[in-house]
């Protein structure tokens, strides 16, 4: 199966950030990942609209925008009109989360939900239906560097076994080290957000490294 490799556009150099998507583009990246934290959701804050609207300039390749935000519903027409082709949300963070991913569709945006790690299935199975991209997080949302929790892989192989009924892909997002990365590729997870774990910060061309991870 082909993977779909997101390189995070959080751990870009923001100094020449038109220059870092033009290399990833040429290395082949399939979508960029953007993460949208407002410090209440989240303890942390990073890109803003503009920042967005600077992404979108500078490539055509898909861009998906995973919003760590409380109240989603009250500012998801500022995303939509950044350009985004995937929007997630997290259930948990607004109760009309079935009314906005019906409201995505209607404005040809492709609905995502984020979830997690203590989030289960049985407590999203419900919004699966409305989604074309599920998110699964396999650390705690709000900052890059943490370590791949075990803990998620029975929630990821009961979300790869409803790929089936419910035909979303599925995109993991969290410490996606080449190892992890071999190994969920193989069970059935569609994709990848690749920050410091196996991309950023190697002092090697991105292109080797993503050359690397789709032969793994």
């Amino acid at each position: 199966m082909e993977k779909i490799l997101c390189p995070s556009t959080m751990c870009l150099n923001f100094e020449n950030i038109s220059e870092e998507i033009i290399k990833l583009d040429k290395a082949g990246a399939d979508m960029f990942h953007n993460d949208i934290m407002d410090g209440c959701f989240v303890p942390n804050i990073t890109l803003g609209l503009n920042d967005l609207k600077a992404i979108r300039k500078s490539t055509d390749t898909l861009l998906d925008c995973h919003l760590m935000i409380e109240n989603p519903s009250e500012k998801i027409d500022w995303f939509i009109n950044t350009g985004m082709d995937i929007i997630y949300i997290h259930p948990e963070s607004d109760k009309n989360t079935a009314k906005i991913l019906q409201y995505l569709r209607e404005k040809g945006v492709h609905p995502g939900i984020a979830v997690s790690p203590d989030v289960t299935v049985k407590e999203v199975e419900s919004l699966l239906e409305l989604c074309d991209y599920i998110l699964v997080m396999t650390v705690t949302p709000g900052f890059a560097g943490q370590k791949f929790l075990d803990s998620t892989r029975d929630k990821i192989d009961e979300l790869i076994k409803l790929k089936e009924k419910y035909h979303y892909k599925l995109i993991m997002d969290g410490a996606c080290s080449p190892a992890i990365i071999e190994e969920f590729s193989h069970k059935g997870v569609d994709g990848f957000v690749l920050g410091t774990s196996a991309l950023f910060g190697k002092g090697r061309p991105y292109s080797d490294i993503m050359e690397e991870l789709r032969r793994l």
